[in-house]
Order: C-alpha cells, then structure tokens, then sequence
C-alpha cells in the first residue's frame, strides 16, 4: 500500500512570469507581473513561438529546474532518472529530477534544485534513511515526521562541471553555470543543474525510492509506493551513458525494461537555446548518443 508522507496546500506556492533575454553570448531573466499560483502557472504553460534560435526576447510562464544527478555506488556512477505521470500532458515519461522554482528563489534556482533531491529521491539503508549536504549547506529533510533520517551519517551534493554560455538572473551570473534552454511547448525556461551525488563509505543494501507529488482534492499529495520504485538509473561508462536501465534495492541492482520507453523534453534535441520537443523515445535518444 502506498504511504501518504505529506499533504500541502498548493495555494502556498507562488511564482513569477519571465522576460527572457537570449543571444549568442548569454541568456538573463527576470521575473515580472504579478505572483501566480500552481494552477495560474499552468494556464499559462501554452506553446510559444521564437523566430531565431539564438537571439531573442520573449516572456514565459514559468522557471523550471531539472538536476542531471550522477550517483556514485560500488566504484561506478550512474545517472537518476525518476517516472512521471504527466497528467497535463497525459503521458509517463523518465525525467531528470526537476521542479518549479518559486518567486523567492527566482535568483538562486540552485536552491530549488537542491531541495527537489531531498524531496524526490530518497535513499533507504537498513538503519534509516540518508540526509544530505550541499558545500555547508543542509539539504531540507521533508519527510521527517514519517521517516527515520540517520542522524550520524549523511551523502554529499556537489557541482560538476557546467554549461559553456553563462546564464544570468537580472545582472547577477548563476556561478554553477546551468544548462538552459527555453521549452517552447510549455512556455518555460528550464534550468539543468549537473551535481554528484557521493555516499557514505559505510552504505549498504541501499534502495533508492521516488517520491512524487500528485493533486488530489485540492491538495498536493506526497506518497511513498515501495512497490513501484519510480527510480532508475543508466550506468556510464567513463562519463558516457550506455544502453542499459536499473533500479536498486538493498543493494542489489536489477535490469528495468526499457520497451516503449519515453524520455523527458530535457533529452530531446536542443537547437540553440530552443527545446521544441515535448518528449523523445529511448531507441531515438541512444541513437543520438551514439550508442
């Protein structure tokens, strides 16, 4: 059965419309207009049109951040990968972890980014569930008042290389350099941040376990399903990623079926700063990858 771990009022959460900025050189963005809710957001996620691919202005619905979290474990690294059930879009998709970035931290999307590891991946060791650190910085541990967080130990989030053109917010530069790209079928600026993940030298019989908020009755639901995991990672080799598709429990790693298989808008092709894609088959990926 699955586990309720928090209900919240999705009224709470606001943000902001963007004006982006695009050219060759850079991309900024600032919010404008009045604060929107969750459903106002939505409304506003229509498809937009840009004639040049490098150079323009143009106003979206939202800012959106996605993390592409590699996993090291057992001496090799892994991606993370989470399913999601697209009810706007009515599809299930394997996405980056990702989330809206509301108003407050329209200038500092590393944040958001952040908190959504702590809320959507949770890692499970027989002696409880591991919280984790960013530099000097705690990572939320939002499931508390459900789940036991060991207390002594904890994993480690850092910043791996990022995108060669700067992204600003207003004048001030995002310092870990995310990839951008504006998703034209939803109206969005997306952000994706590249962080590692590294364990505990003493985990073990770890499983790894998704949690997704869903919309019910007015309410944003968390829910803990152990019989479907939802998380998966793509093994690298050397930094590159292969054909294969796992999932992890007590330590154990299994083959996942990858058969009519969906991968979100942010591994569809980007041209310039441009995502027009709403989704990418897996077969079509690995060939763009070359694999």
């Amino acid at each position: 059965m699955p586990r309720t771990l928090t209900r919240k009022d999705p009224s709470n959460f606001k943000t902001l419309q963007l004006l982006v900025d695009a050219s060759p050189e850079g991309l900024s963005y600032q919010g404008m207009g009045m604060p929107l809710n969750f459903a106002q957001v939505l409304e506003k996620r229509k498809p937009v049109t840009v004639a040049d691919n490098q150079r323009f202005s143009v106003e979206l619905a939202n800012l959106g951040v996605s993390v592409r979290l590699t996993l090291s474990w057992q001496g090799r690294e892994y991606w993370v990968l989470v399913r999601q059930r697209r009810a706007d879009r009515g599809d299930v998709v394997l996405k980056l972890i990702s989330g809206y970035v509301p108003a407050h931290e329209l200038n500092l999307p590393l944040l958001t980014a952040i908190q959504e590891v702590a809320e959507e991946c949770l890692l499970e060791t027989p002696d409880g569930w591991l919280s984790g650190r960013f530099g000097d910085t705690w990572l939320p541990t939002p499931y508390q008042s459900s789940l036991r967080y060991r207390e002594s130990v904890h994993f480690n989030l850092r910043s791996l290389s990022g995108a060669a053109r700067p992204v600003q917010c207003g004048n001030l530069k995002l310092l870990e350099r995310p990839r951008a790209y504006v998703h034209l079928p939803t109206a969005s600026l997306q952000l994706v941040y590249d962080l590692r993940l590294d364990l505990p030298k003493e985990t073990r019989e770890l499983s790894l376990l998704h949690v997704d908020e869903h919309l019910e009755g007015g309410q944003l639901i968390a829910r803990l399903n152990r019989a479907r995991p939802d998380l998966f990672l793509i093994p690298l080799d050397q930094g590159r990623p292969t054909t294969a598709l796992l999932t992890l429990k007590q330590g154990q790693l299994s083959p996942a079926s990858t058969r009519g298989l969906w991968l979100a808008e942010s591994f569809a092709p980007q041209d310039g700063w441009l995502v027009r894609d709403e989704r990418i088959r897996w077969k079509d990926w690995l060939s763009l990858q070359g694999i």
